[in-house]
């Protein structure tokens, strides 16, 4: 149980770094998943280019979904886009930054589905083989006295090894469309690497310190939201136990009474008063539903705003102390001694 915690721990504080690995998984699982999809061209002219297009798209959106699905920061996106403005206003550079980064990571596995897909070939080939134009490939004969209509069913049939009889036809016209598939692949891998070179050599450049804000205020409230979670929970524990405590003191009192008479025999009365004050001052003074329910409303519709104030008793009791020891320190070197509190004592004699 040490190591699943001190790993859950690890993962809590590298987030980030756990995030980059759970889409770096996803990009492989992307690419896995289509090595082992078995790809079967309709070979048919009605069917064809949209069976090879959707299998380059869909599954790139499906992908793209799941990871937004997958992402935490989505919910936070859109509490904070959601929530009425109160004492705190909202700041679209922040929600447009939290939104930016989301979709960034979530781009990721579908990039390389549309990669991998394109470097393949067989879906551009099932999509466009009817748009060839067969006679450069040698035989000029194939299609003499054939309709419009037969020649799309035989060009769909191209995809199809064994439902196309010239061969060497169907070799040369695959390794034709795929050449051109390779090159819009290597083509789509170049734009997205320039376009993920200028997003992050560029943008530093000309607003650094927009850039610096957003980043910090997208992470506290990320943390913020953390944190009144992990209060909600520690305040819901301690009232349950405050409340199933309370019960079983208002129904059980004779039994409550001997087992404190016991818990006092083995010297354990102390630690049960210690944690049922700590119990009580996990509370924060909230002790009923209604009061609760108003402390949750009122945290979704006016949050605090972001202006921390020091307490006022902090220095008001540093100031007397300070006082206090000054005056103690001059009264000594002025000779006066402070004030002691006199007793009276009385003395009683037996002459037994």
């Amino acid at each position: 149980m040490d190591k699943f915690r001190m790993m859950f721990q690890f993962l809590q504080s590298n987030q980030e770094s756990f995030m980059n690995g759970i889409w770096g998984i996803m990009a492989l699982a992307s690419a896995q998943m289509y090595s082992a999809f078995e790809f079967t061209c309709p070979c048919m002219p009605e069917y064809n280019y949209s069976y090879g297009i959707g299998l380059l798209i869909i599954p790139s959106v499906w992908f793209f979904l799941i990871g937004f699905v997958l992402n935490n920061k989505v919910s936070v996106l859109t509490e904070e886009w959601k929530r009425p403005t109160g004492e705190r206003s909202k700041d679209p550079t922040i929600l447009r930054y939290m939104f930016c980064s989301i979709t960034q990571r979530s781009l990721i596995a579908p990039a390389v589905w549309v990669s991998v897909t394109l470097m393949d070939g067989k879906s551009f080939l099932c999509a466009f083989s009817m748009n060839l134009d067969i006679e450069k490939f040698g035989n000029y004969t194939l299609l003499t006295g054939m309709s419009e209509i037969e020649k799309l069913r035989l060009l769909a049939r191209i995809p199809c090894k064994d439902l196309f009889q010239h061969q060497e036809v169907r070799v040369a016209a695959s390794r034709y469309i795929k050449c051109i598939s390779q090159a819009c692949g290597w083509m789509f891998l170049l734009m997205m690497t320039l376009t993920a070179f200028l997003i992050r050599a560029i943008r530093p450049c000309f607003t650094q310190a927009a850039f610096l804000k957003t980043k910090y205020w997208s992470h506290y409230i990320d943390i913020e939201r953390k944190m009144f979670d992990d209060t909600c929970k520690e305040h819901a524990k301690s009232f349950a136990k405050v409340c199933i405590h309370q019960y079983f003191e208002n129904i059980s009192g004779e039994m409550r009474s001997m087992h404190d008479y016991r818990s006092s025999k083995d010297g354990s009365d102390d630690e049960d008063e210690d944690n049922k004050r700590s119990d009580e001052d996990r509370l924060l003074g909230i002790r009923a539903q209604d009061d609760m329910n108003k402390v949750l409303s009122n945290w979704h519709a006016s949050k605090p705003a972001l202006a921390l104030r020091k307490e006022q008793m902090e220095g008001e009791d540093n100031g007397k102390g300070n006082g206090g020891d000054n005056g103690a320190a001059n009264g000594f070197a002025k000779g006066h001694t402070p004030e002691v509190e006199k007793r009276e004592w009385a003395v009683y004699y037996s002459k037994v």
